[in-house]
């Protein structure tokens, strides 16, 4: 059981998921927003933050802190430049996971991980997408309940009826032929 057991193992050896970690983290730091998996996702949200949070201090000790997991000078001078003061006032929560659903090749749930104050246009547009479903929705139940669709339904229904009787009939006249067709071998 997996009681009290913290992170995702990610199926990577343990060097290989700290690389992946810092890996993820680098590019979301240079480009706001990621498509990755959901588990993934989740993993590099704890991680980013926790860089996010040591890079508010805005320090020599911070710096050579996070050094160590982003590599590349220019996200680094972009994390302790635009990002922090960004972030500056939000006392935590400075990512944000939005799951996209599944993979069509393998099924793996997707997720977009991205920065909060950056990108609002993800937000709007998630938010367009269920007005949009809701509308669809409301489309549908004002179709089923209109008149027509009800009229529909009963003339399929009436020629089901006619159908299964004019299926009864024929089956009666089978039977009463074979009953003739017998007799008459009898004699």
């Amino acid at each position: 059981m997996r009681h009290a057991v913290k992170g995702r193992k990610l199926g990577r050896t343990a060097s290989h998921r700290k690389s992946t970690l810092n890996s993820l983290a680098t590019a979301l730091f240079r480009h706001k927003k990621i498509k990755t998996t959901l588990a993934k996702a989740k993993e590099t949200r704890v991680f980013a933050e926790k860089l996010i949070t040591k890079a508010r201090k805005n320090d020599l000790s911070a710096r050579r802190h996070i050094s160590r997991f982003v590599k590349d000078r220019d996200v680094l001078k972009e994390l302790f430049g635009d990002i922090i003061l960004k972030v500056g006032e939000r006392p935590g929560g400075y990512t944000r996971v939005i799951k996209l659903g599944s993979r069509k090749g393998d099924g793996a749930d997707l997720a977009v991980l991205e920065l909060v104050d950056y990108n609002e246009g993800t937000i709007q547009a998630a938010k367009e997408r269920a007005d949009a479903k809701a509308a669809r929705k409301a489309e549908r139940k004002a179709a089923e309940g209109s008149p027509v669709e009800e009229s529909k339904v009963v003339e399929e229904a009436k020629v089901i009826e006619e159908v299964k009787e004019s299926e009864v009939t024929s089956t009666k006249e089978e039977k009463s032929d074979e009953g003739e067709a017998s007799s008459e071998e009898k004699k």
